[in-house]
């Protein structure tokens, strides 16, 4: 867009909106080490060029030979760009002698020597510390903010403030723009989170949203919030096996195609065993598939799969494994996105969804909107979704979720465990089929060589406990 200074991130560009505006004033806030100046000296090399050079001012903060040298680091810093295209410069002596005057006048001497198409002022904050009075303050972000705007220039304003600063600082009535970089903290896990407090004249994408920080500079993973749209959904009557002829059976002919199903039981009852007879069966066929797992590492997976007779490295069978140790649920559901696109994925196997709500820290809400999201998405291009929940009860099971996700699944079947007379048993129960009927009954199951096989259906009399 023309009228939008992109960030060199889609995803952040994304948040905005589609960038921020162009020759307005943005004020990126936060507290030390939440990004600020990675995210101004990805801007900076971005948009520089040596017809519109970008201009980065220090200015007591921070010293400007710490911000190059840690910038250098950063891939995308060019150092044949610097004093061309890309022009540092400490105001602080400035500042020390002289003042806000005295900066002022630098920096109108600096835009009318070359004018710049983008201009970062690291810290802004500090100012406030050389001001005489509110009244000289605000005097001085007039006339800079109305010499700025004179121009064809961008803003960038960094600064050190904290969550009751937007309320009283002047500067913050200035801004067009406000993002807000912090870390959210719970228990001994942090996640870094990036909000748009103000985009004037603009829409964006409200919330909080996840980033990282690399050598690659900021990435964001923007709030995973699906609206309704329903013309984007295609009436399919076709069915898919579940990989267990006797449980096609009670499913009414196997799962419809595009159908989410969640696999609920407790520990070592073969819920992942179930998930993968789906994944495999499509293999089978010719259908791609992925496996999102956090449970098994590649290698347990593998022996796992090799005692079935399967492997790993079947074709057809994408392994996507990722450690639930600092763990974002957003970067990894645009991470499984992305997989799912990039194969052309027709079913997958999400195991398990404890993992993903303890990435959610916390935040129940969050974790239904993003697996909401997600299952919608895979409805509207008809991808088969199979989900794996570990449940508490070991014998007679009593609930399935405590966050409403058996309400989001077409499909529930529910594993567990039964205590025979001298042995336990293992049953399978389908609860829940959307728009179709199926198998009430509960049926004696038993894991082989050959996989998972369905029996005949408990007596009445079997007890549960």
């Amino acid at each position: 867009m023309t009228d939008r200074l992109p960030s060199g991130s889609d995803r952040v560009d994304a948040i905005l909106g589609g960038g921020l505006p162009l020759n307005g004033i943005a004020l990126v806030m936060g507290s030390p080490g939440t990004g600020k100046t990675i995210l101004a000296q990805q801007y900076l090399f971005h948009n520089a060029s040596a017809e519109r050079p970008a201009l980065y001012l220090s200015t007591v903060s921070e010293p400007l030979e710490k911000i190059l040298r840690y910038g250098q680091a950063l891939d995308y810093f060019d150092a044949t760009a610097l004093g061309t295209s890309v022009i540092y410069e400490d105001l602080g002596r400035t500042l020390n002698e002289n003042g806000l005057p005295g900066v002022l006048a630098r920096i109108t001497e600096l835009i009318k020597h070359k004018p710049p198409g983008l201009i970062v002022i690291d810290s802004f904050k500090a100012l406030q510390d050389y001001t005489t009075g509110v009244q000289a303050y605000r005097r001085f972000l007039h006339e800079l903010a109305g010499r700025l705007s004179a121009m064809p220039i961008t803003s960038l304003w960094i600064g050190e403030y904290d969550a009751d600063d937007p309320t009283d600082a002047p500067e913050f009535a200035v801004a067009d723009a406000i993002l807000a970089l912090s870390t959210d903290r719970t228990s001994e896990r942090g996640m870094r989170v990036l909000q748009v407090l103000k985009l004037r004249g603009s829409g964006f994408l409200a919330g909080k949203h996840t980033y990282r920080l690399s050598s690659q500079g900021l990435d964001a993973f923007p709030r995973l919030a699906d609206p309704i749209d329903l013309d984007a959904y295609s009436d399919t009557a076709e069915r898919t096996s579940s990989g267990v002829p006797a449980l096609d059976v009670m499913l009414s002919d196997g799962y419809w195609r595009g159908a989410s199903t969640l696999v609920a039981g407790p520990s070592g009852v073969g819920k992942t065993l179930l998930a993968l007879h789906f994944l495999y069966a499509g293999a089978q066929r010719g259908e791609i598939g992925v496996i999102a797992t956090f449970q098994e590492n590649p290698t347990q997976l593998d022996r796992m799969l090799r005692g079935f007779s399967w492997s790993v490295k079947e074709p057809g069978i994408e392994l996507m494994y990722r450690s639930p140790v600092d763990l974002y649920l957003d970067e990894w559901v645009y991470d499984f996105l992305d997989t799912v696109q990039r194969t052309r994925a027709n079913r997958v196997v999400i195991d398990s969804l404890g993992d993903l709500r303890a990435a959610a820290t916390g935040d129940e809400i969050r974790f239904r909107e993003y697996v909401y999201s997600l299952l919608q998405r895979c409805a509207r291009t008809n991808i088969s979704v199979i989900m794996t929940l570990e449940v508490p009860d070991l014998f007679g099971v009593t609930r399935l979720s405590e966050y409403g996700i058996s309400h989001l699944s077409d499909n529930v079947v529910l594993l567990q465990f039964l205590r025979g007379e001298s042995e336990l048993k293992r049953a399978i129960t389908v609860l829940k089929t959307r728009g179709s009927s199926h198998d009430q009954h509960l049926r004696q199951f038993n894991i082989s060589s050959d996989g998972i096989s369905i029996g005949e259906q408990f007596a009445t009399e079997q007890s549960l406990l």
